[in-house]
């Protein structure tokens, strides 16, 4: 009870024998004073002592004094009772009674919270020095007869007392509970934390002011958790630490922050949790009790009198009031002051380590390995290493072996091991377990440490190697200049680009920028940035062929040779280029061309454009716009990005090393649009003859004439190309090939390349024209020839099979075929047995350049490929004849159609779904996956045939009772177009007559509700379609007559041609020598059947 050398009770006992001995009322105020000055500046006594500090305020007047001569008694409670007298003696010689009072004031300001008075529940030896302090100062007065002996005393008295050591509690049943987050607090290891709520930093600065700067830590439960209160049980674990705030102060950038250093002192764990919602109704209470009572009565004159007689001994004897009270009085909570601040507080219980042998042999091995493991660490990390160091020194012992727990929080602590982990060290009491879990931790430290070990050794050693080429390559330059074998490399660069400029025929504007940019690298150093990106500028600027032209050969008769020589038919295209060869070869010179080749796919487009540049002697480039979203691919890229380059056109300059090639561009009505930009409107400035002369790219930023550039752009259709690049362009149509032209093509090219192609060149393997003819019918009857090309590879890939499986391994055996470097490769990849063949590390031994040889096969075999055999090679035929109808019924007539693919021959079926009676109704269903425009074009037709049977053949009521349906075959196929118009009016009126149509006739034209036949598109297309189909006659708009007088003859053969202006005319055509006496009366009978009938049912 009595041992703390700055308990509030002391200073109670001081002011009763002041104020007895005084007896004034000044005395009084000074001793208020002073309890006040001394109570904020110390902190509570220690867990010793259970009774409340506003307890001892309240009993101090009913405590007690009797005389009691002290000898030589060590007893601390005598050194304090010796200390009170001496101190009255002492105030007794002092003239000036304020100045004791002042220099008490100044003694309880002096036990601040880093102070050696500050820690409650101060040890016996300090009142022992205090008391000896006071017994000195008491003899000093004595002999001088003045008072500055006492007042010497007193100044010693506090200068002992600031040297104490700094003592904590060891009980502190309540403390302020902070949550922390990352990793669990060890005991004797500091810890920064960042307080961020207001409350808590309120109440951090109280502890601190108050001098009980202790809390207790706890750690989240969940990593995430960011809050300064611990708002319930489940959040944190139980068990934590009682820690001590060694420092406080703002954190930098963050005002309403506060950086705390925290020292663990022991264990606790949490019994008890106090959250800010439970604390609000008692904040009145608690801040009630603990005001200490201002004014302690004074004592009584026998008590005054008896002080008085020499050295006395208080006696601490409670009376049975005081004992009344201290029952009463509310549980000890040294916290109770920050009752007012919404924290949260937390009830806790010391957790003691289990007892434990430190002799034993399991925890002599456990510390060992940890001292062994410690000292791997500390050879690879020099952090560790430190800390070790200040670890050991920190030890009173000087040896760890004698403190198995501290050496496992110490590994525990040091270790960046999982949460978890650290937390169950920190909860573990058996030390013998908490040495293996600190062991466990510090292995994965050691794994850490090794693997850092290693990559720092590896990033180490690429780096001395690449010092050490740095610096033999410097001095071998250095060397090098000395003896004027070579400059430096930056002024060799600057002269090799000044000699390459020199050999270019650059316009001025470029030779401006070119010497601009050739001083900027002269004047840069290598390692800056911008050097580089000059270097690339000044590479790609030299390496256009500014000036340079390929020599065009300008032979009519070489062109027309090559042309032949690749492509067979393609008249018109043919013609084209002869024109452009014959303008050159009259000028000398010829300017670029915008020449667009627009036909289905298959037809030579792409293919057309190679033969061209050959005929030409030009330069050949290639590139495809299908699908291109971005404008960087034609004009170029800003050079301020990082890996920018120039557009396709440029970079066609810079392969072709000519100012005059052949630029193919496929694909142009397939082009696309994205956020970064139209590439459709950049191509407007390339191919217009008018502005490519000074075409700007954004990389280079200098213009570059493409005027003699030819441009040969392809495409499928025109509908998706804009309107302003078609305009630019020429437009030359491939139509498709008729039956006699693919015979020709693959005869002269695709035949001998397909057998090539499967390594039959030398061998007798044949394919008959019959068996090409029953292809061309029965399986290719598309436009283009690419499917045919398919079929003729398939039927020698047969006939090779069949060959190599007729002769066996006897005739072909696979020794022959490896060379000596191929059986190498092929024993070494033999080597792996696994079923999933995975590349292996020495790849290289299973690989070469010629791994076999091909076969020859013997001239005893001969195969023949004809119309008979043909189905063992390409299978049953597609087509099994040439029309849909060989012979029409009435109301089906044949059209022709435009696709993408070419032209196609479409029907058009016309039924009647009711039988004809007075009572029927008229109607018109069509069906055949029409869209609006078709859809147009058959309501346009049925009125159009009604007028006709109106006014040409009133008495045939037909369309007045028929209800029809309208149908055009293949309905997955989406039909769209006005150029079936006569064709639907056709077939409606062929059913009206009841009178089938020829099914050699086909027709096209769009028709309007006067009868007029107006042009349609793709005559060439639906000509050759055609006459795939088997049609003799083909009947026309008038206005596409000039489009049939240009069709090659060899498409036109064994077709008529009927041009019609008017529908009438066509009426003639499809329905000659027609009776009209009969068409009027087809349907009478079906009437005046029906109405006999109707009679009859009416009777």
């Amino acid at each position: 009870m009595l041992y703390g050398a700055s308990l509030p009770w002391r200073l109670v006992l001081r002011n009763a024998a002041r104020t007895s001995l005084r007896g004034i009322s000044s005395s009084s105020n000074r001793l208020y004073s002073v309890a006040r000055q001394t109570q904020i500046g110390t902190t509570y006594p220690s867990a010793r002592s259970l009774r409340s500090p506003v307890a001892t305020f309240n009993n101090a007047s009913n405590f007690s004094t009797s005389l009691a001569r002290r000898k030589e008694s060590k007893d601390p409670k005598d050194t304090v009772i010796e200390e009170v007298v001496e101190e009255e003696v002492a105030d007794k010689s002092v003239e000036k009674p304020k100045d004791g009072g002042v220099e008490e004031v100044v003694e309880g300001k002096s036990k601040g919270p880093d102070s050696a008075a500050l820690g409650s529940g101060a040890s016996s030896g300090a009142a022992a020095a205090d008391g000896k302090a006071s017994s000195a100062a008491s003899g000093g007065s004595g002999d001088s007869g003045s008072g500055d002996g006492g007042r010497k005393g007193r100044k010693q008295v506090s200068v002992d007392k600031s040297l104490q050591k700094t003592t904590v509690p060891d009980v502190y049943p309540q403390v302020m509970g902070i949550p922390i987050q990352g990793r669990p607090l060890i005991p004797g290891f500091y810890k920064t934390i960042t307080i961020r709520d207001e409350n808590v930093i309120a109440a951090i600065k109280e502890l601190i002011k108050r001098g009980q700067p202790y809390l207790g830590a706890f750690l989240f439960k969940d990593e995430a958790g960011e809050k300064d209160v611990i708002e319930s049980v489940d959040d944190i674990h139980e068990v934590g630490v009682f820690a001590q705030i060694t420092s406080a102060f703002a954190m930098a950038g963050d005002e309403k922050a506060l950086t705390v250093v925290l020292y663990p002192h022991r264990r606790i764990r949490m019994t008890n949790l106090i959250s800010p919602a439970t604390l609000s109704d008692t904040t009145a209470e608690a801040s009630d009790a603990s005001i200490p009572d201002a004014n302690p009565a004074k004592p009584s004159k026998e008590e005054s009198v008896q002080e008085k007689k020499g050295d006395v001994v208080a006696s601490f004897e409670e009376v049975t009031v005081s004992s009344k009270n201290s029952e009463s009085s509310s549980p000890y909570e040294p916290s109770s002051f920050l009752r007012k601040y919404p924290v949260s507080f937390v009830n806790v219980d010391n957790i003691a380590d289990e007892p434990h042998d430190v002799k034993s042999p399991v925890i002599r091995a456990l510390t060992n390995e940890i001292v062994d493991v410690f000292k791997q660490v500390a050879n690879m990390n020099s952090l560790f290493r430190e800390q070790i160091s200040t670890f050991t020194m920190s030890l009173s012992a000087g040896n760890v072996m004698q403190e198995p727990a501290k050496l496992a929080d110490f590994a525990a602590a040091v270790s960046a091991g999982e949460v978890n982990e650290l937390q169950e060290v920190l909860e573990t009491t058996n030390i013998e377990d908490r040495l293996k879990m600190a062991m466990t931790v510090l292995k994965k430290e050691l794994m850490n440490a090794q693997l850092q070990s290693k990559i720092s050794k590896d990033v180490e050693e690429k780096i001395q190697k690449r010092q050490r080429e740095y610096w033999l390559m410097e001095q071998m330059k250095g060397i090098k200049r000395e003896l004027g074998i070579e400059s430096d490399g930056k002024d060799k660069l600057v002269e090799r680009f000044k000699e390459k400029g020199s050999k270019l025929a650059m316009p001025e504007a470029v030779v401006k920028v070119f010497d601009e940019e050739l001083n900027k690298l002269a004047h840069l150093e290598p390692a800056a940035s911008e050097f580089n990106v000059t270097r690339n500028y000044l590479d790609w600027l030299t390496q256009i062929p500014w000036g340079q032209r390929s020599a065009e050969n300008f032979s009519i008769g070489n062109a027309q040779s090559v042309l032949d020589e690749d492509h067979h038919g393609l008249k018109d295209v043919k013609d084209r280029i002869l024109e452009f060869i014959a303008v050159g070869k009259l000028r000398g010179t010829v300017e670029g061309k915008i020449l667009c080749f627009v036909g289905p796919p298959g037809v030579g487009k792409t293919s057309i454009g190679k033969s061209i540049a050959r005929a030409l002697n030009r330069q050949y480039y290639r590139f495809s716009v299908g699908g291109l979203t971005d404008v960087a691919e034609i004009k170029g890229h800003r050079r301020t990005y990082v890996g920018a380059l120039p557009g396709r056109i440029i970079q066609a300059l810079k392969k072709c090393q000519t100012e005059n090639p052949l630029i193919l561009i496929d694909e142009i009505d397939k082009i696309g649009r994205g956020h970064q930009g139209d590439p459709a409107s950049a191509l407007l400035e390339l191919l217009d003859p008018e502005q490519n002369n000074s075409f700007l790219d954004h990389y280079l930023d200098v213009p570059v004439n493409l005027s003699k550039v030819l441009f040969v752009c392809t495409a499928n259709m025109t509908d998706t190309i804009p309107r302003p690049l078609l305009d630019r362009m020429e437009m030359i149509e491939l139509s498709g090939y008729v039956a006699d032209e693919k015979m020709a093509i693959a005869d002269r090219y695709l035949g001998p390349a397909a057998k090539e192609l499967a390594g039959l060149k030398d061998v007798d393997v044949n394919l008959s024209r019959s068996a090409i003819e029953e292809l061309i019918k029965s399986y290719c009857r598309e436009s283009g020839v690419r499917n045919l090309k398919k079929q003729i590879e398939k039927v020698y890939r047969k006939s090779a099979l069949k060959i190599v499986q007729d002769l066996g391994e006897i005739v072909l055996p696979e020794e022959e075929a490896l060379t000596d470097e191929g059986k190498a490769a092929l024993e070494e990849s033999m080597k792996h047995e696994s079923d999933v063949k995975e590349t292996p590390t020495d790849i290289k031994k299973e690989t070469t350049e010629l791994p076999r040889l091909s076969l020859n096969v013997p001239d005893t075999v001969h195969v023949m490929i004809d119309r008979n055999n043909l189905k063992d090679y390409v299978g049953p035929p597609v087509f099994t004849s040439d029309r849909l109808y060989d012979v029409t019924p009435p109301g089906v007539a044949m059209g022709l159609a435009w696709t993408q693919m070419g032209g196609a021959a479409l029907y058009v079926e016309s039924i009647l779904e009711s039988a004809l009676s007075r009572k029927s109704r008229p109607g018109l269903t069509t069906t055949g996956n029409l869209k609006a425009v078709m859809k147009e074009s058959t309501s346009i037709a049925y009125s159009f045939a009604k007028s006709v049977m109106a006014k040409n053949f009133p008495e045939n009521c037909f369309f007045d009772k028929a209800k029809l349906h309208l149908h055009c075959p293949e309905g997955a196929v989406q039909k769209d177009g006005p150029s079936a118009g006569i064709t639907m009016a056709t077939s409606m009126l062929s059913l009206a007559f009841d009178k089938p149509l020829d099914p050699t006739i086909a027709m096209t034209g769009e028709l309007t509700v006067t009868g007029k036949v107006l042009r349609i598109g793709g005559l060439r297309e639906k000509t050759v379609a055609a006459r795939r189909a088997g049609s003799k006659s083909i009947i026309f708009p008038y206005d596409n007559l000039s489009d049939w007088i240009e069709l090659p003859e060899n498409i036109k053969e064994g077709i008529q041609g009927y041009p019609a202006k008017w529908y009438s005319e066509v009426f003639d055509l499809v329905f000659p020598n027609l009776d009209k006496t009969e068409a009027n009366n087809v349907w009478k009978g079906q009437f005046s059947k029906k109405n006999d009938e109707d009679d009859e049912d009416d009777d």
